[in-house]
């Protein structure tokens, strides 16, 4: 007879289960938002954080998102493809590469504007339980980058 499994080690009691399931079903919530866009969940991100601030360098960029340039790369490059913006090194450093909105990705700004308040809809929150369990979020991301010294 197999024994009951520690009450520690069941997949419900997981925090990282709960964050990686809640972090799929919202992506998926926010997919059909993003479709009518032309957006994928990843380049909505990387327009947020342009329209926020225009002429990023992809080091910057990445930075903001966590991301690296081998991920990031590919989903400027789509961007680019979809007119949304453009790529060009910079003159004062060659070797860095600023990211500028075309006109059209300035304008998807205006219909992007829905999608925080269709998303509130659907998550059936009050302003005040959103705004903290995104900095209990924020704040949970801030622990876990420390140094494991740091959090003893």
């Amino acid at each position: 007879m197999k024994a009951a499994p520690e009450p520690t080690l069941l997949l419900d009691e997981q925090l990282c289960f709960a964050l990686y399931a809640a972090s799929r079903r919202m992506t998926a919530t926010y997919r059909p938002l993003l479709e009518a866009l032309g957006l994928t969940y990843p380049q909505y991100l990387v327009m947020l954080v342009l329209w926020e601030r225009d002429g990023l360098t992809v080091r910057e960029l990445g930075a903001r998102l966590q991301l690296d340039s081998g991920t990031l790369t590919p989903l400027l490059k789509r961007l680019e493809q979809a007119g949304l913006l453009g790529r060009r090194r910079r003159q004062s450093d060659e070797r860095e590469v600023a990211i500028t909105l075309t006109q059209a990705g300035q304008n998807l700004h205006v219909r992007a504007a829905e999608v925080p308040r269709c998303m509130a809809e659907r998550l059936c929150m009050t302003a005040n339980a959103f705004i903290r369990l995104r900095d209990e979020l924020k704040s949970l991301a801030t622990q876990l980058a420390a140094p494991t010294d740091e959090r003893d």
